[in-house]
């Protein structure tokens, strides 16, 4: 029993090979996929994967990368969205201050807004957050949302804990099976594995043995193994915590 928290099923890379890949799944142990979105595009064709298949839930919102080109008609098409059925939360949004691609300014003023968005719908969150960790967990505390997950996780043990400690869950993937992954391997050491879902962000963050191919859903297993090492307990009860928790956050 999987349950895959973040996924990008719309990329263009699954574009051969979607509907016969996404079937399968079941058939692989993987119960549930949420398919997060990145820009508004992104938003629409998530839902329609949730529409056609029983297994997949859907986020709306966009990346930190995208939000350069956002105006104020995108956050009440945004609204209008979020009321669909399989919408289960609001994401992937935050910052990153890594590669700079929207300027900061922006950066800030749209994360605010989608989180003042999933606050009026009492949805949880997916955040995204690269060398921005306390700024990213300062505007979410301040924003009052109480639900969501840290999407790759990179922040220190410390930043984890006032995460948990809030009710937040922090999103482990495919990096915590790479060789200069210790900081992530300390988080998942100090932290309740009931506060760990697993996810792949696929097509990205394929997990070693098949690190440098495409990533899916069907290599869960592999990040569960790990955390299972880690934690010293076996990968059916992480597959199983993991599972219970994601359905609990996203309300399935």
């Amino acid at each position: 029993m999987y349950f895959d928290s973040h996924a990008h099923y719309d990329d263009e890379s699954f574009d051969e090979d979607r509907d016969e890949l996404l079937s399968g799944m079941p058939q692989k142990g993987v119960d549930f996929i949420i398919n997060a979105a990145a820009d508004m595009a992104s938003c629409y064709k998530g839902i329609e994967l949730a529409d056609k298949y029983p297994f997949i839930y859907c986020s709306i919102g966009v990346h930190p990368h995208e939000v350069k080109d956002l105006e104020e008609k995108h956050i009440e098409e945004l609204r209008t969205l979020v009321k669909r059925d399989k919408v289960v939360a609001i994401g992937e949004i935050g910052l990153d201050y890594y590669y700079d691609l929207s300027p900061r300014d922006d950066q800030r003023k749209w994360f605010k807004k989608q989180l003042e968005l999933a606050k009026e719908f009492d949805l949880p969150v997916i955040i995204h957050s690269r060398e921005a960790s306390q700024e990213t967990f300062d505007l979410v505390i301040e924003s009052g949302v109480k639900e969501g997950v840290i999407h790759c996780f990179s922040g220190s043990k410390e930043l984890a804990k006032e995460y948990v400690k809030r009710g937040f869950y922090i999103g482990i993937g495919g990096s915590l099976t790479f060789k200069n992954a210790k900081k992530t391997v300390e988080v998942v050491e100090e932290i309740p594995i009931q506060n760990i879902l697993i996810e792949t962000d696929c097509p990205y963050l394929t997990p070693i043995p098949f690190r440098g191919k495409r990533n899916d859903s069907s290599y869960l297993s592999y990040i569960a193994q790990k955390i299972a090492e880690i934690k010293g307990t076996d990968i059916l009860t992480v597959s199983n915590i993991t599972c219970q928790s994601a359905a609990r956050l996203f309300r399935i």
